[in-house]
């Protein structure tokens, strides 16, 4: 599976329960996704998009924001002036399952498409 693969799934909200993705399975995800994500402490992927001016970085954020409630699944977003940082995982089991990598994928298409 591509990015885009991935990016063509739903996020599936967590209703707790459920441990966290870890060891391979988390790492296979996570070399799909690629695309310069990292993956912090197997808990959380974060990415850093940097913009040459604060107006694309803002209209960056409110495209993952859009993302976010489309699919009911909401990151961090750092703004500040020539980049967006936006931070993954989900809060309910703290940590990461499929739906992270969905919602990364989704983030990753947003920005190629205003590029």
């Amino acid at each position: 599976m591509t990015t885009s693969a991935l990016a063509q799934n739903a996020c599936v909200p967590c209703k707790g329960g459920v441990p966290p993705l870890a060891g391979d399975a988390l790492r296979a995800l996570h070399r799909e996704l690629g695309a310069d994500w990292l993956l912090v402490k197997e808990h959380h992927l974060e990415k850093e998009y940097k913009f040459k001016e604060y107006t694309p970085a803002v209209a960056f954020t409110g495209a993952v924001a859009a993302i976010a409630e489309q699919q009911n699944h909401h990151p961090d977003i750092l703004l500040a002036w020539g980049k967006v940082k936006v931070t993954i995982w989900t809060h309910k089991i703290d940590g990461l399952t499929e739906s992270d990598f969905y919602f990364a994928a989704k983030v990753e298409e947003a920005f190629r498409n205003m590029n």
